[in-house]
């Protein structure tokens, strides 16, 4: 079997639960060792290994780290990357801390990028940052809302507080 039907059968087998929770925006996200030990049964299954190195440029002012993710059958390989600008003005972390935080970031994207783990099951794909998402007016809260119209309620208030479908919007 080649290296490119190798990487197929784990690509469409590879599930990388989310353990790790973040309680600032209030979602669960995998880390890269989360995608680590998903993928640890498929490398002996397969007779895979997996490394990641990891390089530091500087391109325009930037600080990029590149992170490229590696499976290979020792006849053969493929390579996937990520590339990270660290940004040495944030603030509240340490140097080590923003060289760590751009290292896990390219780790995680790299490996997702070889394995194809579908991005929109991510936080970054998924997260609100804390604002919740409206309620779809229907229902009793649809009967209350033409009340609030018909007693002279604004249709902008409507939908600040609800999401209002094309459809229902004409009935309003």
């Amino acid at each position: 079997m080649t290296i490119n039907e190798k990487l197929s059968k784990i690509q469409s087998s590879l599930k990388a639960k989310k353990s790790k929770f973040n309680s600032f925006g209030k979602y669960n996200y995998r880390s890269a060792e989360d995608i680590l030990e998903a993928l640890k049964p498929f490398l002996i299954e397969h007779n895979v290994t997996v490394v990641i190195n990891e390089t530091l440029e500087e391109k325009a002012g930037l600080l990029i780290m590149n992170s490229i993710a590696t499976i290979s059958d020792g006849d053969s390989s493929v390579d996937a990357v990520a590339l990270v600008a660290i940004d040495m003005d944030q603030r509240g972390m340490n140097a080590p801390q923003k060289f760590g935080s751009a290292s896990s970031y390219g780790k995680k994207y790299a490996l997702g990028n070889l394995f194809l783990i579908d991005d929109t099951a991510d936080s970054d794909a998924t997260n609100t940052h804390g604002i919740a998402a409206k309620p779809k007016l229907e229902g009793a809260a649809l009967t209350k809302a033409k009340s609030f119209i018909a007693s002279g309620g604004s249709l902008e208030a409507i939908k600040a507080k609800y999401d209002v479908p094309a459809d229902v919007l004409k009935t309003l």
